[in-house]
This record gives C-alpha cells, structure tokens and sequence, in this order.
C-alpha cells in the first residue's frame, strides 16, 4: 500500500537518554519515502496533537539532526497526558484534517494505548492511516521486547553510580540505601548489581516490586550484612509492594497521584527517609544515608550506553521502513543471540496497556538480590567501557610499636 500524505511524530511519558535518537531515526528514514510529503513533529506529544501546535521538521538540517540525536532527553518536549476515547478522537481529526497519513508516537505502554485507538478511529472513518508505536521507556516493562531503548543508558547511570557510592561506603562504613526509579518492574534497580568487582562489592542487598516487601526481613538482611562486614550498599526500587500489590510508600506517609491514578513515587525522598530512620530505630546503626536518585537517571548527559543509542536510533529507522509499507504496530526488539537481536512489528494489542515485570529466574530465592542469569541478561545492554575500581594489594606493615609497650608492661 502507497499512502501519500503528511507524517507526524511525536514523543510523550518521561524522557530518557536516547530518545532523540529515535526521533531522527525515524526522521531521516521518512525522508527517504518519497510518498512522504512533509515531515511535522508535535510538541508535548498527544497535547500538541490536539492543539495543533506542530513544527515543520524538513526544516532542519541532517547535521543538526544528528547534533540533537546526541542530545539527551525530549526534542520535541514531552506530556503526561493520559487521553481517554474522546480525547483520541480529537486527535485523529486534527491527524485527518492536516492530511497526515503517517502517524508515530515515541513512548511507552500507555503511548502505544493511544496509537491504537487513535488507530481505530481512523479504520472506522475509513481514512488511511499508519500508525506506529516506537518503543521507549527507562523500565523496560514493555510486553514482547527483550528490553527497551532508554533503558541501557539508565542501567549504565545506576551502575556507576553505585560504583560511586560502594567506595564512598567502604571508606567511611555505615549504611547506604539508593532509591531507583521502576514502578511495577525492577530492572533497573536490579543493574545495580553490575557495580560489584570484589566479592565484598555493595550491593550488598537488592529490593524490587516483583518481591513482597516485609520491613522485618529487611531489618534482618541488614544486620546480617552489617556484622559481617561492618557496612552494607541497598538498591531500593521506588516501587516495591506488599503482598497485596500496595506501595510500601502508601504505608509510610501521605503519596500523591499523578494524573495517571499512579501514585507519585519519584520526585520525593520520603521513602528513603523513612527506611533510613526505620534502620536507625530498629538496628540501633546511628550512620544511615540515603540518596533518591529521581529524576538524572533518565537524561544524564554524558552517560550514555553505545548499545541503546544504536537501537534506539534503529527502532526509529524501522518503524518508518514499516510505515512506508503501510504496516501497523509496534516496533519491538527480539535477542536472538549473545549479543544479536533483531527488530519485529507486532499487534498494538499485545503492547497496548501492558506491564512487562521480571521473571522469577532473575531474583535469587530470598528475594533480596538478582541471579547470574540476570547479569547475563542486562550486561551488553549497558555498553562498553564501564568504569573499572581497584582497590591497594600492598601488605600490611608490621605493628611493632604496640607488640613492644605489651611485651614491656608500658
């Protein structure tokens, strides 16, 4: 099928470090299509749709193009906007009236929600419209991809940063918890397991949504790790749970909703705070120090995986190689060897609305730290070049000062 008409892309939910990298993907691969007739670009996603607030984006330069690429977080700005039926309506004819017949929309699970319907209503309107989904999203908890761009240069982010603080911690002792972004799924917690080189290396303890969270067991874990070694590394997902789904948050102090029902869990320290003093109460540790990481684990400039910039700038390219098919869907990415993947279009419905979580083979059994197999699994995805840490290999001088005033009674 040869559509020829408009192409709008957009970018919506929150930013991450490649995300560009898709955009111009997508892009420059649309420029190719010669039944592509002009290239537009929303701004604040879905918002920018139905208010008509579009840039011409054949204006723009490859080499400028390529500069923004690199550049971390969302070009074309973002929303949180979650668009119920009539809101999707709104936005298919604005789409109809501008003669857009290439519709694709960077994002994560909700994003592709919208896609779909945004789809639906112009398969019953009887209008030609390709509509596609690009992957995104630093929790990588997309149903049928392997894992997602943005989340490697996430990973990355959090593995050295407890790189970082393991040393910070082995210098002066004590306790430390980090608190990382992953609402329902804790892959990017669980990266932190990278930062270890020796055996003694933190993490020392990980926490994830897909574990029920019980303050007694990890009151317990603490200590146990604490009287071995005299400190302890914690990696704390935002949105660990009871046993009944509940974040612990809720349980700890007064949480807001975001404007998708969700509870707000990043942009506030109230849950380290409150393990912290729950450590200090319980354990009697008086050095108890938190960091909530928020917001610079999605965009930070300079700390960016090779192999999530790559795919991120490919699943761009594909949906538009799609598009220009006059297919439909969402992109994903499949491994298929160590390290190969390939890319695939699937149903909007096997995406749309859904929550990958991590399977049970990548926790170890008391539920406080992540297996081998999850090591495998997330190591090329941060790229090349880590940090390396040392530590010093010379002997100890021998203490003959204190071995003389014994032996003389001094």
């Amino acid at each position: 099928m040869s559509l020829k008409g408009k192409m709008l892309i957009a970018q919506g939910g929150g930013p991450t470090a490649v995300i560009n990298q898709s955009l111009v993907g997508a892009i420059l691969e649309a420029r190719r299509n010669p039944n592509v007739t002009e290239v537009y670009g929303a701004l604040r996603g879905v918002d920018g749709i139905v208010n008509e607030n579009f840039l011409d984006l054949d204006f723009e330069t490859e080499e400028n193009l390529e500069r923004v690429a690199s550049t971390p977080s969302s070009a074309l700005l973002s929303t949180r906007a979650k668009p119920d039926r009539e809101y999707c309506r709104r936005m298919f004819e604005v789409i109809r009236h501008h003669d857009v017949r290439y519709f694709y929309y960077i994002g994560g699970n909700d994003s592709s929600d919208t896609v779909r319907i945004v789809k639906e209503f112009a398969d019953r309107a009887d209008y030609d419209l390709v509509a596609v989904h690009i992957p995104k999203t630093i929790d990588n908890d997309l149903m049928e991809n392997d894992h997602t761009p943005g989340f490697g240069s996430a990973a990355r982010y959090v593995t050295q940063v407890f790189q970082g603080v393991n040393q910070d911690n082995r210098s002066l002792e004590g306790v430390y918890i980090g608190i990382v972004m992953g609402r329902h799924a804790g892959y990017l917690t669980a990266a932190s397991a990278l930062a270890k080189t020796y055996e003694d290396d933190g993490p020392h303890l990980i926490y994830l949504p897909e574990v029920p969270f019980v303050m007694e067991n990890f009151l317990a874990d603490i200590k146990e790790v604490y009287e071995r070694l005299g400190r302890c590394v914690v990696a704390v997902s935002e949105g660990i749970c009871d046993d009944k789904g509940n974040p612990i948050i809720t349980k700890l102090v007064e949480a807001e909703s975001d404007a998708h029902g969700n509870v707000q869990l990043s942009g506030t320290g109230a849950l380290g705070d409150r393990l912290s003093q729950e450590i200090k109460n319980g354990l009697g540790i008086s050095r108890v120090r938190v960091d909530t990481y928020g917001y610079p684990q999605r965009s930070f400039a300079g700390v960016v995986s090779d192999v999530d910039a790559r795919e991120a700038r490919e699943v761009g390219a594909m949906a538009a190689k799609y598009g220009r098919d006059g297919l439909s869907g969402s992109v994903v990415i499949r491994r298929t060897g160590d390290y190969v993947v390939e890319y695939d279009l699937v149903d909007l419905e096997a995406v749309a609305a859904k929550t990958k979580v991590m399977p049970k083979n990548f926790i170890n059994k008391k539920g406080n730290h992540v297996t081998e197999a999850f090591i495998k699994y997330v190591k090329p995805l941060v790229g090349s070049s880590l940090p390396e840490t040392a530590r010093l290999r010379s002997p100890q001088v021998e203490r003959t000062f204190h071995q003389k005033m014994e032996n003389t009674g001094e």
